[in-house]
């Protein structure tokens, strides 16, 4: 198996890192080789392995996504199942996760939720809380059904079709979003792997990029219990727009959160809790 030839292959396709995809096609081709009769090792590996392994080549040369061809992709503490269905998880959204644990919660909504990566990592690391996943896609509330069985919360968690608020019911401790936020001029300049395999419905609303944020805001404030916490994900330019967005819904002293790489990448917000008592800033 020419590794190298295989690392040329990709780089003259315009695949980024390409010794590092193939590193992982080759892992995951080697791993569902392991299934065939014929014995294998990884200088010769058999031919279940070699045809798999041209497969996600030639895949990963149309610029298929890496987690869209093995069918997984690891988020937070677990490896998350991935379709065309769905958004990849990335690493950034760790940060909406780590905002969220960082108070108690036992009633969680995740809308938009995608493959469920969100909601099943927060009812993971809190085994009392319970929590719905909302999404207008069929297709991504399987994915995330799924996921959430194969990690051990389906007891938990709830997942609804749902238009944003359109049908949820009852009022939530925290309420989590990655909505979609790229605006449509934006759209063209995304690498091929995002513009060209992910769902659009879950990139991007059209116009400016805040639509979504200002339906989910719209709607946040009569689905939060006193005192409860908003989280959205936000692109990095949106900060401003979206705190200001949330302030004129009725959300006190917004907070913008940067990632790890120093973007601002979230925006919380919390209401008056039943004393009436602002969220600290």
């Amino acid at each position: 198996m020419n590794l190298t030839r295989a690392v040329k292959f990709l780089a003259a396709s315009g695949v980024p890192d390409p010794a590092r995809d193939v590193r992982r096609l080759y892992d995951w081709a080697y791993q569902q080789g392991a299934a065939a009769p014929e014995p294998q090792t990884r200088e010769a590996p058999n031919d279940l392995t070699r045809e798999l392994f041209s497969i996600a080549l030639s895949d990963r040369a149309r610029r298929k996504p890496v987690s869209q061809i093995i069918g997984r992709r690891a988020f937070w503490r677990h490896d998350f199942e991935v379709t065309g269905a769905v958004l990849d998880p990335r690493p950034e959204t760790e940060t909406l996760v780590e905002a969220a644990l960082e108070a108690p919660f036992a009633r969680l909504l995740d809308l938009g939720t995608g493959s469920g990566c969100i909601l099943v990592s927060l009812l993971a690391d809190r085994p009392r809380a319970e929590g719905v996943g909302a999404d207008i896609s069929e297709a991504a509330l399987a994915v995330a059904a799924r996921n959430a069985g194969r990690i051990g919360v389906a007891g938990r968690a709830r997942f609804v079709r749902s238009d944003w608020f359109a049908a949820i019911d009852g009022r939530f401790d925290l309420i989590v979003a990655n909505p979609p936020y790229i605006s449509e001029a934006e759209m063209a300049g995304l690498a091929p792997e995002v513009r060209d395999w992910e769902p659009h419905v879950a990139l991007t609303p059209g116009g400016d990029g805040l639509g979504a944020y200002r339906q989910i805001l719209a709607g946040a404030p009569a689905h939060l219990r006193p005192g409860g916490r908003l989280i959205l994900e936000i692109g990095p330019e949106q900060g401003g727009a979206v705190a200001a967005l949330a302030a004129a819904a009725g959300f006190p002293r917004p907070e913008i959160r940067r990632d790890l790489d120093g973007r601002d990448r979230l925006v919380l917000a919390a209401l008056p809790d039943s004393c009436g008592r602002a969220p600290r800033g």
